[in-house]
């Protein structure tokens, strides 16, 4: 089986070259492509050609505009990544009869109410972003390809920076943090993501019915401030060689911490349905950050 992997260098892309490997022969590319072949998404007419030379029997794409406040200032581009190449992907998958794999967000929902999101929810983007994946969404299924799309939220590694880095920077430098308290969500490991992404490849190549959107996050949830006091609770007890001066952190609202995209006040994902389609187990939140700050603290 020959995988096409886009976005190889981002967080979920680095961790998926190596949940994919064992499943075939896998090219990864990351915007500056390599041996004539493009993996910049913004060059539409080379993901088209790209994806005819390589005829792969999967492609996944973990690459996407994700700088949420700037797609404000860019929504051209934004679309452009996050709708029109997507779009672009269908259609050769389709031509090809090759499996799609696709990641999408939470910021396609409004964010109203504290009931995990379904599915089938109504979407109700409130940002450029979020309507741009949405959008993506929808091209993608508008084009008739086999695919799996899986919507997650508040995605961390221990490679490349995160919202707990921020933290445990931030708590060396300062002696008082605020953290807003009223956003809600999992955050989930991007190692979890890509094993999860692997196994349902697996799934899908036998069982095509089960294609379609799924989301997937970690169990639980968490606010931004839950996740900061968790983070930091751990790090002490770590006694590691991080040396920590902030004595106190103080939750905030999203109004006071005004930003140019408006973030969602709800992220929580309704996961039942992944679960028991693919025989899935999703861990608590705390596992897979625990996991990842003992790398972090043991490299600081």
């Amino acid at each position: 089986m020959n995988i096409l992997l886009l976005g190889k260098n981002g967080q979920l892309g680095w961790e998926l070259q190596r949940s994919l490997a064992p499943l075939g022969a896998l090219v990864a590319l990351d915007r500056r492509g390599e041996d004539g072949l493009c993996g910049d998404l913004n060059d539409l007419d080379g993901l088209a050609a790209t994806v005819r030379t390589l005829r792969p029997a999967v492609i996944v794409n973990a690459a996407a505009h994700t700088a949420v406040d700037q797609a404000e200032s860019e929504p051209e581009l934004a679309q452009r990544i996050n709708a029109d190449a997507p779009a672009v992907l269908a259609r050769e998958a389709a031509a090809s009869q090759a499996l799609l794999v696709h990641y999408s967000t939470d910021y396609v929902f409004d964010g109203s109410g504290d009931t995990p999101w379904a599915e089938d929810a109504p979407t109700g983007p409130l940002s450029v972003y979020g309507r741009t994946k949405l959008a993506g969404e929808q091209a993608i299924r508008a084009a008739g390809c086999t695919h799996l799309i899986l919507r997650t939220s508040w995605v961390y590694a221990a490679r490349g920076g995160n919202f707990a880095k921020t933290m445990l920077r931030l708590a060396q430098e300062r002696e008082r943090l605020t953290v807003i308290d009223d956003q809600w969500g999992a955050p989930t490991g991007a190692d979890l993501i890509a094993d999860v992404s692997a196994h349902a490849i697996r799934q899908l190549r036998a069982r095509a019915q089960d294609a379609g959107t799924y989301h997937l996050a970690a169990a639980g949830a968490t606010t931004w401030f839950g996740y900061a006091k968790y983070v930091l609770t751990q790090a002490r007890q770590a006694q590691s060689a991080i040396k920590l001066v902030a004595h106190d952190v103080a939750p905030i609202p999203t109004s006071a911490y005004p930003t140019p995209a408006r973030r969602p006040h709800n992220s929580r994902l309704d996961t039942r349905k992944l679960q028991t389609t693919f025989d899935l187990t999703l861990p608590p939140w705390q596992d897979g950050v625990q996991h990842m700050l003992r790398e972090i603290l043991s490299n600081p």
